[in-house]
């Protein structure tokens, strides 16, 4: 039984009722519910539904309760967009007029069913049979497959003219070189073929990895780099429909986008703040703001400062409200001297320490080991990095917290 066959005997009622029976069985029992199923059930498909009941567990911190109804493949699941992100690139497409799209590596279509859910008709395109087995059943599943239709096909052959938009997401991971692929012509399609292919659509958007080298994104596009909940998940390159209005397209434009709020910052192309002396307060910017070079920006909306000309953190002498950054109340400037911190942190009763780095060589985990931090019930958030060029500990508390700075 090939793949696809086994796949198939997923859909089928016995498969169905295996995988319901699996849905919340815990994974240090498989081999036992394994020997069980097999008594009654193909082997075959007992396995494949255990490796299913496998991805549906993993796959909902990116799909949430849909993961339970959908199907997958351990690619699909590695590469798939998060709903969230999926959802917010789907809604600035319908923004911009997109009606219907060509989804060109659609894997197993977690970004066809946010843009079917958008309303947007989608031609969902790859070369992988499973993957395009599982995308067909998840359309099925949610009920969108009136909306999108899957081809199995190589998408540099896809005749993409008559659709309103192309997204290409292209493959970012390879066996062959043992993980994820940073150089954007490794891609599979290379990211030069998928702009170029962009460059032909009347609106275009390509995801890329949030680490990409600006020097090798298009100037004719806006890139766009989004977070999740503090934690950066991609970039996008998109192309065309530019214009007023803040969901159009910027070209050269660099655009941070915070998730779930949808906070979004378009760069001026600021240069950066000159830095200077620790102030009352210190800002970590989000990781989109940094990955997108919009600290200048963020710097500008704080009337703050860098702390050390090659540290993105800023630092200002009053506390203003920004989604873009974190604010921290600091209370100690002090040079780097691993005896000082621990006598200092006995002193105030600190039992809780949150140790953030940024410019240093020191290892968090490894400082903590040393200070030996004991039962008290006070905390502190402590920064390890340089103020010109000097290794510096930060001492601080978030500005949510009820303290205010002082030194």
């Amino acid at each position: 039984m090939n793949d696809g066959d086994t796949f198939a005997g997923l859909l089928t009622p016995e498969g169905q009722a295996l995988l319901a029976e699996l849905r919340d069985h815990d994974p240090a029992d498989e081999l036992a519910a394994a020997t069980r199923l097999r008594r009654t059930h193909p082997a075959a498909l007992v396995s494949a539904a255990l490796g299913q009941a496998r991805l549906r567990q993993r796959a909902v911190a990116k799909f949430g309760a849909d993961a339970w109804r959908m199907y997958f493949t351990p690619n699909g699941v590695e590469q798939s967009t998060r709903a969230t992100v999926a959802a917010h690139r789907a809604t600035r497409l319908a923004a911009l007029g997109v009606r219907s799209l060509a989804d060109l590596c659609c894997g197993i279509g977690g970004d066809a069913i946010a843009l079917a859910r958008a309303g947007i008709r989608v031609l969902a395109v790859d070369r992988d049979p499973l993957a395009c087995a599982a995308a067909r059943a998840n359309a099925e599943a949610l009920g969108l497959a009136e909306l999108i239709e899957v081809r199995c096909a190589d998408v540099t052959e896809v005749d993409t003219a008559g659709y309103d938009a192309v997204f290409v997401d292209p493959a970012r991971r390879s066996k062959a070189r043992g993980g994820r692929i940073f150089d954007p012509e490794a891609y599979s399609p290379p990211l030069s073929w998928a702009v170029e292919a962009a460059r032909k659509a009347p609106v275009a958007a390509l995801k890329i990895a949030p680490g990409v080298p600006h020097e090798a994104l298009p100037e004719d596009a806006e890139t766009e780099w989004i977070s999740d909940g503090g934690d950066v998940k991609e970039a996008v390159v998109w192309f065309g429909a530019a214009g007023g209005g803040a969901d159009r397209v910027t070209p050269g434009g660099r655009r941070a986008t915070l998730l779930p709020a949808g906070d979004s910052l378009l760069g001026a192309g600021l240069p950066d703040p000159d830095p200077g002396p620790v102030g009352d307060w210190l800002y970590e910017p989000d990781g989109a703001v940094i990955r997108a070079h919009l600290v200048a920006d963020v710097a500008r909306q704080l009337d703050g400062r860098l702390i050390d000309p090659t540290i993105a953190y800023i630092t200002a002498d009053r506390l203003t409200a920004t989604p873009y950054a974190t604010a921290y109340a600091i209370t100690d400037v002090l040079p780097f001297h691993v005896k000082k911190l621990k006598a200092l942190l006995r002193e105030r009763g600190v039992g809780i320490a949150v140790i953030k780095k940024r410019g240093s060589a020191v290892e968090p985990e490894e400082l903590r080991k040393k200070l030996k931090l004991g039962g008290g019930r006070a905390s502190c958030t402590i920064f390890l990095t340089r103020v010109a060029g000097a290794p510096t500990m930060l001492l601080g508390h978030p500005a949510t917290d009820p303290v205010t700075p002082g030194r």
